[in-house]
C-alpha cells in the first residue's frame, strides 16, 4: 500500500524555523520524483517545491531563498527546512507524488505561524 505520512509541524512565531518530513512506503521512493504543497484556508493547494530521484530541486517563487527540500532514499523519506516564517506561510502541509498515474499525498502536517 502507497503511504505518504508527514510529520514536524507545530506552532511557531514570525522568523522561526520549522523542519518537516514526509515518511513514505509502499513504492520504490528512490525512483520517483516528490514534492511538497501546502493549502491555506480558503485558499487552492500551491506547490512549495520540488525534488527530483536524483536530487535536483525546484523552488516556487514562495519557497526560494527560505525553504530548502532534500531526500534521504535510505530512510526513504523527504523533508522541508522552512527558515524565515512568516504568518503567510500558514496552513497545511502536504508531501505527494505520482505512482503508477496516481497522485499520492498524505494527510498532511499543520504550520501555524504568529506574528
Amino acid at each position: 500500500q502507497v503511504q505518504l505520512v508527514e510529520s514536524g509541524g507545530g506552532s511557531v512565531q514570525t522568523g522561526d524555523s520549522l523542519k518537516l518530513s514526509c515518511a513514505a512506503s509502499g513504492f520504490t521512493f528512490s525512483t520517483y520524483a516528490m514534492g511538497w504543497f501546502r493549502q491555506a484556508p480558503g485558499k487552492q493547494r500551491e506547490l512549495v517545491a520540488r525534488i527530483t530521484s536524483g536530487g535536483t530541486t525546484d523552488y516556487t517563487d514562495i519557497a526560494k531563498g527560505r525553504f530548502t527540500i532534500s531526500r534521504d532514499n535510505a530512510k526513504n523519506t523527504m523533508y522541508l527546512q522552512m527558515n524565515s516564517l512568516k504568518f503567510e506561510d500558514t496552513a497545511i502541509y502536504h508531501c505527494g507524488t505520482k505512482v503508477d498515474g496516481a497522485t499520492i499525498t498524505g494527510q498532511g502536517t499543520q504550520v501555524s505561524v504568529s506574528s
